[in-house]
C-alpha cells in the first residue's frame, strides 16, 4: 500500500501558523518538502522548548526528518547554510536536499527587487515584498534565462549562464533605472567573476554532502518506499499568484496544485492525500492590499509600516497584534490585523480541495467581550459568499459581521491536555461555525506556540 502525503496549505495571507501544524504531525512523517517560495517564508517552530525561526530550511528538520527543497522553490543558498549552520551549532544535524531543479536566488536579484520597490512607494504601488529577491529570481525563471542549482555543480554551465544574465541585468540598472552599478551598495552583485567564484564554491558544497536530488523521482521512491511526505506550502492562498489580490501576491503558487508542480509528484498523488488548510482564528498579513475585515493599528490598502491608524478600532488590533506577536518572522514587520474573513476562507477551501483545516491561536482571542467574522461581504448592492476575482473588486467590498459572544482566559495547557472539550463553551460554538461554514472538520486547534498546546482532533497519516 502506498504511503499517504499531506500537504499543508495556508488558507490565509501567510503567518497561519504552518510550521507548527508540520511539527505537530511530524512523528509520522519521513520526508517534508517544501514545495515553492524561498526565504521570504517564516516558520517559528517551538520544540522541546527551543524556539527556532526558519525562512528555507523546512521545518520537519528541527524534528530530524529529511527536508527537501522542491524545484518549485527559489533558493537562496547564502541563506541555506547560514540556517544549516546555525541548527548544527545548535546540536541538531539537519539532513536538507536540494532540487537540482530549483532556480538560485543571485545577487542581483536582491538589489533589483530593492530598487523595483522602492521606485513603486514612490507612487504608493509597492507590494510590500520582504526584499529576498524572490519576484526577480521566478521572473528570470519564466523568462528562461535563470541559474538552477544543477548549474552550480558544473562550472562550464555556471559560468555560461552568468555570462548570458549579468550583462543584462548591469543594463536594466544603469539604462531602465539610470544608476551607476559602482555606485550601489553592493556593485560585486553584478560582477560575474565575483559571482562565479562564491557560487561555484556553494556547488562544491552541495556535491561533498550530497545535498542536490531529482526531487520528483526522490520523493516518488520515498513514496513507494512506503515512507510518509508531508508536502510544505510557504505564505498562504491569498497571495498565490494565480488565486490571490494580484498584484500584491508572491511569485509562485501555495495553493495545493502548487504542490505537485513544485515537487514533480503527480497531481493524483497529491490528490489521493489529505490538504490541510491552516486558519489563523482571527486575520494577520503583512504588505500591502486590500483587507475587508481589517481592524486598524498599521492601516491603508497601501501602508506605511510605521503609520499608525486611528480608527475606532486601533486600540483592539494592537492588542491582538502584542497578544499573538504578530510581527513578521522574516521582516520583523507589525501585521496588520483584522477579523476573520469566511469569503477569503471559502475560496481557499474551494481552490485547494481542504481535506481538513488546523485553526491556531484560538487562545489570543479569549477575554474580549465580542469575537466578530466577517461572514460575507457586500460589493455593488449584491451580496457575496466568495472572494471576487480581481483586486480592485475586493477592494470595494465591506465586511458583513457575524457576532459571537467572547470566550474568557483558561489554563490553555490543560485545555489542550483535556481535549475539545475542555474549550469555552463559546470557543467551541466559533469553531463549529468555522467547521461548518467550510464543510470541513477541525482536524486540530492550537491554543498556544508550543506542540503541546494543540488540540489534536485527526491524525491525518
Amino acid at each position: 500500500m502506498r504511503a499517504m502525503t499531506v500537504t499543508i496549505v495556508g488558507s490565509q495571507l501567510g503567518d497561519e501558523g504552518k510550521g507548527g501544524i508540520v511539527d505537530l504531525y511530524g512523528d509520522d512523517v519521513d520526508v517534508v518538502a517544501r514545495y515553492q517560495g524561498g526565504d521570504n517564508a517564516g516558520h517559528t517552530v517551538v520544540h522541546e522548548g527551543e524556539e527556532y525561526k526558519l525562512s528555507l530550511v523546512p521545518s520537519g528538520a528541527i524534528r530530524g526528518k529529511v527536508g527537501v527543497l522542491g524545484n518549485g522553490c527559489v533558493v537562496n543558498p547564502r541563506t541555506l547554510f547560514d540556517e544549516i549552520d546555525t541548527l548544527q551549532e545548535r546540536g541538531l544535524d539537519p539532513d536538507v536536499r536540494i532540487a537540482e531543479r530549483a532556480h538560485v536566488i543571485l545577487p542581483f536579484h536582491r538589489v533589483l527587487d530593492g530598487i523595483e520597490e522602492e521606485l513603486k512607494s514612490e507612487t504608493d504601488d509597492e507590494v510590500g515584498t520582504t526584499g529576498r529577491g524572490i519576484g526577480p529570481t521566478y521572473e528570470d525563471k519564466a523568462g528562461r534565462r535563470g541559474v538552477r542549482v544543477g548549474d552550480l555543480l558544473d562550472p562550464d554551465v555556471l559560468r555560461e549562464r552568468l555570462e548570458y544574465v549579468v550583462p543584462q541585468k548591469r543594463a536594466v540598472v544603469e539604462d531602465v533605472y539610470d544608476l551607476d552599478v559602482d555606485e550601489l551598495d553592493d556593485p560585486d552583485a553584478f560582477d560575474v567573476d565575483a559571482i562565479f567564484e562564491e557560487f561555484r564554491e556553494f556547488g562544491r558544497r552541495f556535491e561533498a554532502e550530497d545535498m542536490t536530488v531529482n526531487a520528483g523521482a526522490f520523493l516518488s521512491a520515498t513514496i513507494d518506499e512506503g515512507q510518509n511526505v508531508m508536502l510544505e506550502g510557504a505564505q498562504g492562498t491569498i497571495i498565490d499568484i494565480d488565486h490571490g489580490n494580484y498584484p500584491y501576491v508572491t511569485s509562485s503558487n501555495p495553493t495545493a496544485g502548487g504542490a505537485a508542480t513544485g515537487t514533480g509528484l503527480s497531481p493524483g498523488v497529491v490528490g489521493d492525500g489529505e490538504v490541510i488548510g491552516i486558519v489563523k482564528a482571527y486575520l494577520t498579513r503583512v504588505g500591502s492590499g486590500p483587507l475587508p475585515t481589517e481592524l486598524g493599528g498599521v492601516v491603508g490598502d497601501t501602508p506605511g509600516y510605521d503609520e499608525q491608524g486611528e480608527g475606532e478600532n486601533e486600540e483592539l488590533a494592537n492588542y491582538i497584534r502584542e497578544e499573538g506577536g504578530e510581527y513578521g518572522t522574516v521582516t520583523g514587520r507589525p501585521r496588520r490585523v483584522g477579523w476573520l474573513d469566511l469569503p477569503m476562507l471559502r475560496h481557499s477551501t474551494r481552490v485547494s480541495g481542504f481535506t481538513g483545516i488546523a485553526i491556531n491561536h484560538l487562545d489570543v482571542l479569549a477575554g474580549l467581550d465580542e469575537v466578530k467574522v466577517g461572514h460575507t461581504y457586500t460589493l455593488d448592492g449584491e451580496e457575496l459568499a466568495s472572494m471576487p476575482a480581481t483586486t480592485e473588486q475586493w477592494k470595494r467590498c465591506e465586511a458583513n459581521f457575524k457576532s459571537f459572544d467572547g470566550w474568557p482566559e483558561v489554563d490553555w495547557a490543560d485545555a489542550a491536555d483535556g481535549g475539545y472539550d475542555a474549550l469555552p463553551e463559546n470557543a467551541k460554538g466559533y469553531v463549529e461555525y468555522i467547521e461548518s461554514e467550510l464543510d470541513t472538520p477541525a482536524y486540530a486547534i492550537g491554543v498556544g506556540p508550543g506542540r503541546g498546546e494543540t488540540i489534536v482532533r485527526e491524525q491525518p497519516f
